[in-house]
């Protein structure tokens, strides 16, 4: 029986913190010691951080990035650690994990298959390492091998998946497994999305099983460089079994989820394979040798336990929470911002955003502890003296109703009720003779009277800009971020004012859906995160239909007045612009899930949106970065591409017609 303690370390890291980042690595180095860890894999790429985009090109990053590989290796002394970075060779980069063992560096293994789709861009940055090729790379005047490696320490086989390798069809373990390989090691970046987690769980576990062999897979953990979150998944299986998973959305610098393989049963495993096939050969070019002083273990049971929300029927609403919460607050800091401002109307999309601000604060406190929290935090001024959550929650979050003559109590209530509940700062602005003033002034400028029969758009719009100078005077004041409120729905048919409700250094919601937010919030009022419980208050929010509130009371506006239902909208979106669908095969799809509505109502909601989706790209340009959540983003920046001038779809929609009739 032979026992090796194995170990998946998650990190909260930032591109181009090369002292933070050295220093947190250390701080996993030293936990996975402490538990007796031999092996030890950490994130890819964490010594410069994942999101560095084209600061990768700069010889000081790649140079950097060796200097702080070297001063860490003293710490890997009795260990045996996979540290990620870039490597140049002859005027190429490559994303390459380094496997070090007691303070000496074995090789380089690169990565061979670069993710480029969606909010990936690594083949700008990278080449894809060739499989079967090794090579000799020098680093300060010594030679190490740098290619497509299995390390044989101590007899132990080691070999690596990087992130991206583990998700194609035609994996690098499938020759590893052949070349007798113990372990695979798995350093990823691998961005959160909904439900993505099981996804992963069913490779690792898998690849375990096929490959026969002990997987160990580490990702980032936090909001890393602004846009992607990560949810700091670690996992270790065995031969078809899932040993342990770690903590995930963990408020921690770093987190080491460890436990013991049994070597001898992996190849056990593998022997009475029938189908296993493996690979003989006295060329033995891509393997390195080493020596490492494995400790002797004696079997032990040990068991992981999984917080309740994780198999909760609302695993959805439970992600969404946990990760905009997460976000936010690793945004907040790594921004140093003394905390957030968000112009609140008293609807879904800013009590949204409210809500999860005040939920870092229970989230944070509720694992890490008010010391740490205040540690993390120890730059915003007079933090330390709020004596409980709520009182956080006012320091950090500052709330604005801004009132027009167009305003109604019921809004109005429903803003102070729900900042009061979260235990916000509520403020109040009367923006109304503001408006009054513009309208004034460009009336006698055009030398006519501006009227809502001829100006309704415009007049709308001046409500919206006239907010924003306000809060943004505000946010300057406090040093504090502006939260735009803005959700995917308005974007995708450009239903928001540019430097009105658009306003803001970050944009949390413009990755998810108005009708996914109307149901959260439901959610939220009723039942709420584990831990956290039902929030009644949001019922003043959720007891409204959504209106922008910016035509006279008498026009009793609403959101999907002028556009359409949210749940048809959002269903025409996806199909659209996630699934690339014509008009016409879009009023196939939506008379089938929306029977209640008739043919010429549909068609004519699919033209709208198609109009307003080709007019409306310069303002998902123009929207301030986002978090990414799914497939379904719009960010022109990190998912979905459209020319901001096109055709508008006339042929399709043209067709369209002549289908309806």
């Amino acid at each position: 029986m032979k026992l090796i303690r194995v170990g998946a370390a998650v990190l909260n890291q930032t591109p181009l913190d090369w002292d933070g980042n050295a220093a947190r690595i250390r701080g996993a180095i030293a936990d996975a010691r402490n538990a007796g860890v031999s092996i030890l894999c950490l994130p890819e790429l964490c010594i410069t951080g994942y999101g560095c985009e084209d600061a990768f090109h700069s010889p000081n990053t790649q140079q950097m990035a060796l200097d702080v590989l070297t001063e860490l290796l003293p710490q890997t002394r009795g260990m045996i650690v996979s540290l990620g970075l870039p490597l140049l060779l002859h005027g190429a980069l490559y994303n390459t994990g380094c496997l070090v063992a007691d303070g000496k560096i074995l090789g380089f293994v690169g990565k061979q298959n670069l993710a480029g789709e969606g909010i990936h861009y690594e083949p700008r940055w990278f080449k894809p390492w060739p499989e079967n090729v090794r090579v000799e790379s020098q680093i300060a005047g010594q030679c190490y091998p740098l290619g497509d490696l299995i390390f044989d320490v101590s007899g132990i086989r080691v070999g690596y998946e990087i992130c991206e390798d583990a998700w194609v069809a035609d994996r690098p373990g499938g020759k590893l497994s052949r070349h007798g390989v113990d372990l695979i090691l798995n350093p990823s970046a691998s961005h959160f999305a909904f439900r993505k987690h099981e996804i992963r769980k069913r490779f690792v576990t898998e690849g375990s099983r096929a490959f026969n062999v002990g997987y160990i897979y580490a990702n980032l953990l936090g909001n890393e460089s602004g846009r992607a979150i990560y949810d700091g998944d670690a996992m270790i299986a065995q031969a078809g079994k899932l040993l342990v998973t770690g903590p995930r959305f963990s408020y921690a610098d770093w987190h080491v989820t460890h436990a013991v393989v049994d070597i001898d049963l992996i190849r056990m495993s593998r022997s009475r394979t029938a189908s296993y096939r493996p690979t003989i050969s006295t060329n033995h070019q891509e393997t390195v040798a080493a020596t490492f002083d494995f400790p002797k273990l004696k079997p032990k049971r040990e068991t992981t336990s999984h917080p309740a929300w994780e198999t909760s029927p609302h695993i959805k609403e439970e992600e969404f929470s946990r990760a905009e919460a997460l976000a936010l607050f690793d945004y907040l800091r790594k921004s140093r911002s003394q905390g957030f401002v968000v112009s609140l109307s008293g609807g879904a999309d800013s009590t949204c955003v409210s809500y999860l601000v005040a939920r870092l604060v229970d989230f944070a406190l509720a694992e890490i502890g008010r010391d740490a929290f205040l540690k993390k935090l120890d730059y915003i001024r007079g933090l330390e003296q709020a004596k409980d959550n709520k009182q956080l929650v006012h320091r950090l979050l500052s709330c604005v109703y801004q009132a027009t003559r167009n305003s109604g109590d019921v809004t109005r209530n429903a803003a102070s009720t729900a900042a009061i509940a979260l235990g916000a700062e509520y403020l109040e602005f009367d923006v109304d003779r503001v408006v009054e003033d513009y309208k004034s002034l460009v009336s006698k400028g055009i030398n006519r009277q501006l009227d809502w029969k001829t100006d309704d758009v415009a007049l709308q719009n001046i409500q919206a800009r006239a907010r924003a100078p306000g809060v943004w005077m505000l946010a300057n004041l406090r040093g504090a971020l502006l939260l735009s409120t803005s959700n995917r729905s308005e974007a995708a048919v450009g239903y928001a004012t540019m430097d009105g409700d658009t306003s803001g250094g970050l944009a949390p919601i413009a990755g998810i859906d108005k009708a996914f937010i109307r149901r959260w919030l439901r959610w939220c009022e009723k039942i709420g995160p584990d831990g956290i419980g039902p929030l009644p208050a949001l019922a003043a929010v959720n007891d409204q239909a959504p209106t922008a509130e910016l035509r006279p009371p008498g026009a009793k506006q609403t959101d999907e007045d002028d556009l359409m239902p949210y749940e048809l909208l959002d269903a025409i979106e996806r199909a659209a612009i996630r699934d690339k669908q014509s008009p016409c095969e879009i009023l196939l799809l939506t008379e089938a899930a929306f029977s209640q509505y008739s043919r010429s109502q549909l068609v004519t909601w699919i033209e709208r949106f198609f109009r307003l989706w080709s007019r409306n790209q310069w303002k998902r340009e123009r929207y301030a970065p986002s978090f990414h959540l799914d497939d379904e983003n719009l960010d022109p920046k990190t998912w979905c591409r459209f020319p901001i001038l096109s055709g508008g779809y006339d042929r399709e929609l043209t067709e369209l017609k002549k289908l309806a009739q």
